[in-house]
């Protein structure tokens, strides 16, 4: 994921908006005690869906995979009033931890955090979102992005990420693990998707950002 010379994006993070409180806390905590910490959005592209949500004020967001909370609170800063962003992780074992920063927020009303199998749940929701971010199982993008589409609305934003897998998808020299091969076949299944104006933005570990038509 360390794609930029370390003094590049040293000085980029000096130049961007600092964290709030609430979410250097859950910075810190979660490094220090949840496995895997580097799933955590961070500063810079927490900063990057806060700016997204803000511009494009959205009323309903749907999250696909939730890990700590971090991704979540920041989409969540750009909601209206009456706004909504429903956030779906199966990982029980980390419930209590996420709920307690969530509840601190000042945006808890408006977070809705189900521990649920995506695929089952999605189904079964009846909004139409203007943003869904996918931050879950790498195996089940390209099924995720099929069960959302009919739920976003026109000039809605489906945003997907660790698109580029740590530069697996492009070092074809080496055997492709199942995780890559689906992300390879999720980033192509968007780029031929005549449905969708697309982007991959190469921030952090890649942003698969597709706009419906």
């Amino acid at each position: 994921m360390d794609f930029l010379p370390p003094v590049i994006e040293a000085y980029a993070l000096a130049h961007t908006s600092a964290e709030i409180p609430l979410l250097a806390q859950l910075n810190r905590e979660t490094h220090a005690k949840i496995l895997q910490a580097r799933m955590l959005s961070g500063q810079m592209q927490g900063r990057l869906l806060s700016l997204f949500s803000t511009m494009m004020r959205p009323r309903r967001i749907l999250e696909i995979g939730t890990y700590t909370g971090y991704s979540a609170l920041c989409l969540a800063e750009g909601l209206t009033d009456d706004g909504v962003l429903i956030t779906i992780d199966v990982n029980e074992e980390l419930e209590s931890f996420t709920r307690s920063f969530f509840d601190e927020s000042p945006l808890a009303d408006k977070i809705d955090f189900r521990i649920a199998n995506a695929v089952e749940l999605i189904p079964t929701l009846n909004d139409t979102f203007d943003i869904v971010f996918i931050d879950a199982d790498k195996m089940n993008y390209g099924l995720y992005y099929d069960l959302v589409f009919d739920k976003v609305r026109s000039g809605g934003v489906i945003i997907a990420d660790n698109v580029l897998w740590s530069g697996k998808v492009v070092q074809t020299e080496k055997k492709i693990d199942k995780d890559t091969q689906a992300l390879l076949d999720f980033n192509q299944k968007i780029h031929t998707d005549p449905r969708v104006s697309h982007l991959l933005l190469p921030v952090r570990d890649g942003l698969m950002i597709a706009q419906k038509h």
